[in-house]
């Protein structure tokens, strides 16, 4: 009772202790606190085990107080009553929003579906970690080499994993992902229906050309457009080129869409630029921040994003978004340590192995291109339910018949516009996730 109390009173003072009403919005405390419960129970997550009794219940009792908020979370809902005279009369009776009655049972779902694949981890003895003082002969040719140098290192029996574990990993594997999917696909869509906030307006250069840059506007204005050509000619070796050109994205696709709506001709933020021209280049800007998104999943948040969760002040939103992606970054975590003892394995089996893919969401293979088959439909994954995406098979013909109609339309030197495309519905992601294959398509 007293650690709900001291919660609670954080969430009223939104985090100003003082009291002096400094604090910040409901919204963004709540989102706050989900956030930084994660971080204090699941940590790094570095090995494949259990978690442990405590940390369980404590999860399980702090994220329920949190996410009781969104059962007082309502809206008004016409309804039939029926008076004593038998009279049929319609009045408006409370009801919780139905984006949060349709998609916090489906969140909860997914975090019970990570906190079962990190159960059935339990009793295995066939591999385990070394400390990190190990001596570099004991790690052998297992030591990472990528940038989480400090993760402990995965050892395998000598002739590698028995079949048993082999498939259980597998199964574990599909099953993260499966979440990992899902979870990005509520969090993409909670996202893209905050509004952008005028603070991130006004810091926005005037054009898009201003904002992604001669090299990168050009490559998407040419008559032409090829989505594996465009990442050929890009240098994306590090994270942070990586997340410097999805902000730029970002920002000249907000600009499109003011000029788009924009009334008055003469405004700056007016454009000459065809209606035809500004569709195209949406959907081309939108297209390569999903493939970005897809291929890149552990990315760090966008400028946008971060504005948008700052900013935002709808409380359910803020629920919604915030269990989304602590619930990804889980996924995509236990994903990461399934694939490091699969690595493990296969060194052990292979002495002399091709290079490996720890992440089966992004070809390192390519590490400038992209491979676009099957390729995406971005209107078809915007408004697919969570149900769908988890199932669906895309034909690669509808996209590469929609991609060759875009082709025809020209463009011009200074076109810089686009459509926009606003999402309203707010229906359910999930109604039943158990039983589904994890899909194929998407990637």
């Amino acid at each position: 009772m007293e650690q709900m109390k001291e919660k609670f009173a954080k969430l009223l003072l939104g985090e100003d202790m003082s009291g002096g009403g400094k604090g910040v919005s409901s919204a963004l405390a709540l989102s706050n606190a989900i956030t930084n419960l994660a971080a204090s129970v699941f940590g790094e997550q570095s090995r494949l085990e259990p978690m442990t009794p405590d940390r369980k219940a404590r999860w399980r009792k702090e994220i329920d107080w949190l996410l009781s908020v969104a059962d007082h979370v309502v809206e008004l809902v016409p309804c039939q009553q029926k008076s004593k005279d038998g009279t049929n009369m319609e009045i408006m009776v409370t009801k919780q929003r139905i984006d949060l009655h349709m998609n916090i049972p489906a969140l909860r779902k997914l975090d019970a579906m990570l906190i079962e694949s990190l159960d059935h981890f339990k009793d295995q003895n066939e591999f385990y970690y070394l400390s990190k003082d190990a001596p570099e002969s004991e790690k052998g040719k297992n030591k990472r080499k990528d940038d989480k140098w400090w993760l402990p290192t995965v050892k395998v029996p000598q002739d590698g994993l028995s079949d048993k574990c082999r498939k259980n990993l597998q199964s574990q594997k599909e099953s993260v992902t499966q979440v990992l999917k899902a979870a990005m696909s509520i969090n993409a869509q909670v996202l893209s229906e905050m509004e952008v906030p005028e603070n991130y307006i006004e810091e926005l250069p005037k054009n898009g050309r201003a904002s992604l840059g001669d090299a990168v506007y050009r490559s998407i204005t040419v008559e032409f457009f090829d989505p594996d050509q465009f990442f050929s000619t890009l240098d994306l070796s590090s994270e942070l080129k990586i997340l410097d050109l999805k902000n730029r994205l970002e920002a000249s696709i907000v600009i499109w869409k003011r000029k788009m709506t924009q009334k008055d001709g003469k405004s700056t933020w007016g454009s000459a630029v065809s209606f035809e021209k500004r569709e195209q280049f949406e959907e081309r800007a939108e297209t390569i921040l999903l493939i970005i998104k897809h291929r890149f999943p552990g990315l760090p948040q966008s400028s946008l994003d971060i504005s948008k969760i700052q900013y935002n002040r709808d409380v359910g939103q803020a629920l919604l978004e915030s269990y989304s992606r602590i619930l990804e970054s889980l996924a995509f975590t236990v994903l990461s340590r399934i694939e490091d003892v699969l690595l493990a394995d296969n060194m052990s089996q292979n002495p002399n192995p091709q290079p490996g893919k720890r992440n089966n969401l992004k070809n390192d293979s390519q590490p400038n291109s992209v491979t676009t088959s099957p390729r995406i439909n971005t209107e078809v994954v915007r408004t697919k339910t969570l149900s769908d995406l988890l199932t669906w098979s895309l034909d690669q013909n509808d996209f590469d018949e929609k991609a060759d109609a875009t082709d025809e339309i020209s463009t011009d030197e200074d076109g810089n516009s686009e459509k926009p495309t606003v999402v309203t519905n707010k229906a359910s992601y999930v109604e039943n996730l158990g039983g589904v294959r994890s899909p194929t398509a998407r990637h």
